[in-house]
């Protein structure tokens, strides 16, 4: 048996205070650990193909929030660089997430605890820098905007 990682707890640093995206992070973070738990009594193909599904559709879900909260505060004027940056670690996520699927798919095996690990640690400084800077602008534009 893989050792599997520990859960995320929830930081106040992981709140952005962009209502929508903090709900969905939150849900991210309760679909992670409840992967952790299920993987660490049944770290099976099937188990794992299922846990990666859940997690690559709500996180798709959660890019097109955000990709849709870019466009609509015009974060490409605002810092072209850092929205670049965004899109390519959404890109570059769902790209892992679908490599490990097809690994899976492949028949080959896959070390649950080190997908845990990269998954928890893809979100966690995905939330801490890159949503952080993209609340900023989105938070003094609605602030603007009163």
């Amino acid at each position: 048996m893989n050792n599997i990682p520990p859960n995320i707890n929830w930081q106040d640093d992981f709140n952005t205070g962009v209502q929508e995206i903090d709900e969905q992070h939150r849900i991210l973070v309760k679909t992670l650990n409840e992967a952790a738990t299920k993987l660490a009594s049944d770290n099976s193909q099937a188990q794992a193909l299922g846990i990666t599904k859940e997690l690559l559709a709500y996180a798709l879900y959660h890019f097109e929030t955000e990709e849709a909260l870019m466009q609509q505060y015009h974060y490409q004027q605002q810092d072209e660089l850092m929205m670049q940056q965004h899109l390519k670690q959404h890109r570059s996520f769902s790209r892992q997430v679908l490599a490990v699927r097809e690994q899976l798919f492949a028949g080959k095996e896959v070390d649950t605890a080190e997908l845990l690990d990269f998954l928890y640690q893809w979100l966690v400084n995905h939330i801490l820098k890159t949503d952080q800077a993209l609340a900023k602008v989105i938070l003094a534009q609605r602030l603007e905007n009163k």
